[in-house]
């Protein structure tokens, strides 16, 4: 018992030096004073020493603390991912103005992110029922009070209460989901769940009730339709820094929890007869038509919403909510091909998502407007950001040469390949939509002159470096995409196997 717990720890590195740095900030602040930033330099060493803690376990692939954490390539990917947004986070906080003014609560504000890191990196190898809730909870409370961090907005709390409420929600379906699902199958692992519906006819009717219902936790957590109202106000509520950080950490870590639980619980391992990578549903349920009609949803709602944002962050909100419907797209497809495709995406979606937000805020410190109508004449003030934030929307929808195009090719490629072609051709029309309201922005940037002051806007040298650490990736994995393709399918050939 002693021996299988130490073994356990030893796997367990990462989340331990997430919790250590939480602490550790917690006594800074306590010690140095409330207006310190050096909690969130104790953050980031936190963070980096995690992420490579992650990389080195890259070769890994076991369960610990009897099964309810895997330690395996997939969960090793999310957590690199989410550990390299929560980095660029923490550099993005150092040039904002909204966390640099309330410089008094950033013992608070680096704990509560080291806290969603902890949460999200739970979510990634999250193998059983319990630990899905509690890590879901870990990152959704620390995410709540997040969203309310600037209390002097008048937004800010509002977007704060709406959380909440839709979370308790949520989460509060998906436990009586769960609550159904060990009814049926009497175990709360993901692998106890397959060998019970493997060995034995449960009802139908209550199995399709259980996964609905734990689909609205995930639906919530990724923002999918119709469980996406809570995202456009908490995004445009929360510092951009934070409504960042949902964007991206939270979206991957709400996928990787939803793919290892459907791939682990309700995927026929023992089929035969098939092509090599498909999986066929245990006892007939093919709950991948399910996740095919949210990914139509979702898509086609947040692109045509987009349409009518004035505001950046809204505008920013409804795109994620249509990125998550494409993202969903590989989902739906019950091949290892699909997945690849989605951790493909995700890994471009970082670059461009965080550096079109980091845009934003730049321009909002400057400007102190997240207004499409303030980016009038920004092309002629501002050069260098108007480009880097033109190929960021080029890449968001996903044209080339950016990395965007080759996220979306994989994507339809795996749609093809799986003979899906309906939603394939419905995934191609919703990107054409998107172009409109990223045209809007550029339109503004190059094409309409500045109201007002017209004077040059500067930025300075480590703002321009944060800009093209995200733009140059932006721009290599469009022309030279094989690495990441590699790391994507070495990621998922072992996933789900124990």
């Amino acid at each position: 018992m002693v021996e299988q717990l130490l073994q356990s720890l030893s796997r367990f590195l990462p989340e331990t030096t997430l919790t250590v740095a939480l602490c550790s900030t917690v006594v800074v602040s306590l010690f140095l004073g409330r207006k310190s930033q050096a909690t969130l330099f104790v953050a980031l060493a936190g963070l980096v020493l995690a992420t490579w803690f992650s990389f080195d376990q890259m070769g890994v692939s076991e369960t610990i603390f009897s099964g309810m954490v895997a330690v395996d390539p997939f969960s090793v990917f999310f957590k690199l991912l989410v550990g390299l947004s929560a980095i660029l986070i923490l550099l993005f906080s150092l040039y904002s103005s909204e966390v640099q003014s309330t410089l008094h609560r950033a013992g608070e504000y680096s704990a509560l992110i080291l806290a969603m890191a902890l949460g999200m990196f739970l979510m990634a190898g999250a193998s059983n029922l319990l630990m899905m809730v509690l890590a879901i909870e870990l990152t959704s409370l620390s995410s709540y009070i997040l969203a309310g961090y600037t209390r002097e907005a008048s937004d800010s709390s509002e977007a704060s209460l709406k959380y909440i409420i839709y979370g308790a929600v949520s989460t509060g379906v998906m436990l009586y989901g769960i609550s159904i699902l060990y009814g049926l199958t009497g175990a709360t692992d993901f692998y106890g769940i397959n060998r019970a519906l493997t060995e034995e006819s449960v009802n139908s009717v209550a199995l399709l009730v259980s996964i609905i219902m734990i689909l609205v936790g995930f639906g919530y957590k990724i923002s999918a339709v119709p469980f996406h109202f809570w995202t456009p106000d908490v995004y445009e509520g929360a510092p951009i820094t934070i409504t960042a950080f949902l964007s991206v950490a939270s979206k991957a870590a709400g996928f990787a929890l939803m793919m290892r639980f459907f791939k682990v619980s309700f995927i026929d391992a023992n089929a035969v007869g098939l092509p090599t990578g498909v999986w066929t549903s245990l006892q007939g349920f093919e709950w991948n038509k399910i996740v095919a009609i949210l990914s139509v949803l979702t898509m086609t709602l947040g692109n045509l919403v987009a349409v009518w944002q004035n505001n950046l962050k809204r505008l920013l909100a409804y795109s994620s909510i249509a990125h998550a419907g494409y993202m969903l797209m590989g989902v739906v497809v019950l091949s290892d091909k699909g997945l690849a495709a989605v951790l493909i995406y995700f890994m471009v979606y970082l670059f461009m998502n965080l550096g079109a937000f980091y845009v934003v805020m730049l321009v909002a410190n400057k400007t102190g407007s997240e207004d499409i109508d303030s980016y009038k004449g920004l092309g002629h003030r501002s050069p260098l950001v108007s480009v880097a934030m033109v190929i960021f929307f080029i890449s968001l929808a996903g044209l080339p040469p950016t990395a965007g195009f080759i996220g979306k090719l994989f994507l339809f490629a795996a749609l093809l390949d799986a003979t899906w072609i309906w939603l394939a051709v419905v995934g191609a029309l919703n990107s054409v939509v998107s172009l409109y309201y990223y045209v809007r922005v550029v339109r503004n940037m190059f094409l309409r002159d500045p109201e007002g002051n017209a004077e040059p806007i500067l930025f300075s040298t480590p703002q321009l470096a944060i800009v093209m650490l995200l733009l140059l990736p932006t721009l290599f994995f469009g022309l030279f995409y094989s690495p990441m393709v590699e790391l994507a399918n070495a990621s998922v050939m072992m996933f789900g196997i124990r």
